[in-house]
């Protein structure tokens, strides 16, 4: 079975890397290593920071952040159940804490949602660019929308989470991958990270981004954007990309024929690469991490 490493925990004793105390007290970790343009890698659902292990090879060119949002890997959960404004509230908090200016913020599935509300709010001057990977703006279909998922599915996978949350997990982690005729080298790896994560707060995420709707705020997102989708994807289409294309003011979308929901794990060198050349399209960077 292929994997990557687990986020380090306190708990097995080894070296922790940072975490820092969120405005409502919950120790919220990261990973920073790298030095110019930061790239602030957000996870998907169920997922953690080291779901892009396969990015770290841009540490050579970018100083990268990979966060555990709340509820999931290393980052705490807190007395309250979570939602998107909290989740993008921690980012936010984060991205001041590291004085993050010039960034490309890179969303995948529900880290796409935390960004798209960061760029909605006064936090989105950090940012000089957006990846966005196989995400829809609106995740519950209705009568006036169908690029993605139908209600009841939504509520089906409502029920799952909280019915049985392990087959929940173990089901997802092989589904965000393209199918095969075997599975993925990562879905075991992928469905024991998910097993991992806080059953409450992925319910409640879940339930909180299901009725987010970023439809109105796409034309007013000034960064540049690239979108980055999955051919073979059980969640969304690419007609869902093209939308995106459309309704942003600036941008334009790549296709990964080999991916499912997953092209940063699945093409993980073509990703890095469109990532590289995307950024290369951008102004110069004006500052850089100060070094000790």
């Amino acid at each position: 079975m292929q994997s990557f490493p687990e986020p380090p925990d306190e708990r097995t004793g080894e070296v922790c890397l940072p975490e820092f105390t969120a405005s409502d007290g919950v120790s919220i970790a990261y990973d920073d290593e790298g030095d110019g343009r930061p790239i602030l890698l957000l996870h998907g659902l169920m997922a953690n920071s080291a779901f892009f292990e396969p990015q770290r090879a841009l540490a050579d060119q970018f100083r990268l952040i990979r966060i555990d949002l709340r509820g999931h890997g290393r980052s705490g959960s807190g007395g309250s159940l979570p939602t998107i404004s909290r989740l993008a509230k921690d980012v936010a908090q984060l991205a001041g804490r590291l004085d993050l200016q010039e960034a490309i913020g890179v969303g995948w599935s529900l880290g796409a949602s935390v960004l798209w509300h960061l760029l909605a709010e006064p936090s989105s001057h950090r940012f000089d660019a957006a990846v966005i990977v196989d995400m829809t703006p609106r995740v519950r279909n209705d009568a006036d929308w169908t690029l993605g998922l139908s209600p009841e599915l939504c509520a089906a996978r409502s029920r799952a989470m909280r019915d049985d949350f392990p087959a929940f997990a173990a089901a997802a982690g092989s589904a965000i991958f393209a199918q095969g005729p075997a599975p993925h080298p990562l879905a075991a790896w992928a469905s024991g990270a998910f097993a991992r994560s806080d059953p409450d707060a992925v319910a409640a995420i879940w339930a909180s981004l299901i009725e987010e709707d970023y439809r109105a705020i796409l034309p007013t997102i000034r960064q540049p954007t690239l979108i980055a989708h999955g051919a073979g994807s059980h969640l969304y289409g690419a007609d869902t990309a093209d939308h995106l294309a459309g309704a942003l003011s600036n941008a334009r979308s790549i296709a990964f024929t080999q991916s499912g929901h997953s092209p940063h794990l699945e093409e993980p060198e073509l990703f890095n690469d469109s990532l590289r050349a995307f950024a290369a399209e951008l102004p110069p960077v004006r500052r850089h991490r100060a070094t000790a």
